[in-house]
């Protein structure tokens, strides 16, 4: 999968980025006229990979008018500075939160760094390539931009992160969802044979409810196709969002059930979602799930712990 260009319909591409395992995480290509929209960068080294697609399609460098972030996690933007180095008439939009840590990502890398240690951040993202200011847009809610007279409309979709959107391609009726639509494990499926679906309730700016209401917001749009980061395009996506927004309650349910406090709560949040997502899946995938959880699940515990901890001093707040 990952040395291949992934072909869908009406000129929608994937490339499979290489971050940390195949099929994780895409770069997708939308394709109008000769030019060519990017959701989404990865990493820095997905760079090369991308350079190929495109030469796969007969396309240059050259062809790319935009590059559209989801939100500016470094699995999604951290190659941005690095691709608009490459891309000469492209510009970057972002969502107006998001701008300043593409433009000047110090900030941003510091926190990955507090995270992970520098080894870690080095092998995952390498370092981080300002974007000009000139060069980025921030988009507001609603705007539409005009790939070759194709309209790509961005949707503020909080609730993964604040700086959170979305992409809606009216003519295809797909819509680039990012991490607002849960994150799907291309390995398994679910008995009736659905993707794997898996909210993703990273920090540091999750809240479930305001989650749900983006994703009900791109289900009334009642598109054809979801094109997620991990990993790329899924069909039937009403009951797909049945199930996500099913797992975002049980998530909260197991947070809100986790004895303890502070890191103790946090491994208790992570071991109890561990139990529940192998519960979901058919006794064979138990392990090779299990392999993959190890650090989606630290990161949602830590989702999950951080915003029992907002809620719980806006309600001490609100006591006093």
């Amino acid at each position: 999968m990952q040395n291949r260009l992934i072909v869908w319909p009406d000129n929608i591409y994937a490339v499979d980025s290489g971050f940390v395992r195949p099929g994780l995480d895409a770069v997708h290509l939308i394709v109008e006229g000769g030019r060519v929209a990017v959701v989404d960068t990865a990493h820095n080294r997905s760079l090369p990979r991308f350079l190929a697609a495109l030469a796969e399609l007969g396309l240059t460098p050259e062809a790319v008018d935009y590059v559209f972030l989801t939100h500016v996690h470094l699995d999604h933007a951290g190659g941005s500075g690095a691709y608009m180095a490459r891309l000469p008439n492209a510009k970057l939009v972002v969502h107006p939160d998001g701008a300043r840590h593409m433009i000047d990502p110090s900030r941003l890398y510091a926190s990955t760094l507090a995270v992970y240690g520098w080894i870690k951040t080095l092998y995952l993202y390498g370092k981080l390539v300002p974007v000009p200011a000139n060069r980025v847009i921030e988009a507001a809610d609603g705007q539409v931009f005009s790939l070759a007279g194709r309209p790509l409309q961005c949707l503020h979709t909080p609730g993964h992160a604040k700086h959170h959107l979305c992409l809606w391609d009216e003519r295809a009726r797909v819509c680039f969802t990012g991490d607002t639509f849960g994150m799907t494990y291309r390995e398994l499926t679910m008995p009736t044979g659905e993707p794997f679906l898996v909210p993703a309730t990273t920090p540091t700016h999750f809240d479930p409810e305001v989650m749900k209401d983006s994703i009900r917001r791109l289900l009334a749009l009642q598109p054809e196709a979801m094109c997620l980061t991990h990993f790329s395009r899924v069909d039937g996506v009403q009951g797909l969002g049945e199930q996500v927004l099913r797992r975002i309650d049980d998530f909260v349910a197991l947070a809100e059930a986790a004895p303890g406090t502070g890191k103790a709560r946090k491994e208790a949040i992570r071991a109890a979602l561990g139990r529940y997502l192998l519960a979901e899946v058919p006794a064979a995938s138990r392990k090779r799930l299990e392999r993959m959880l190890k650090m989606d699940m630290e990161l949602n515990a830590q989702g999950l712990a951080m915003w029992l901890e907002r809620r719980s001093s806006a309600r001490n707040g609100e006591k006093r």
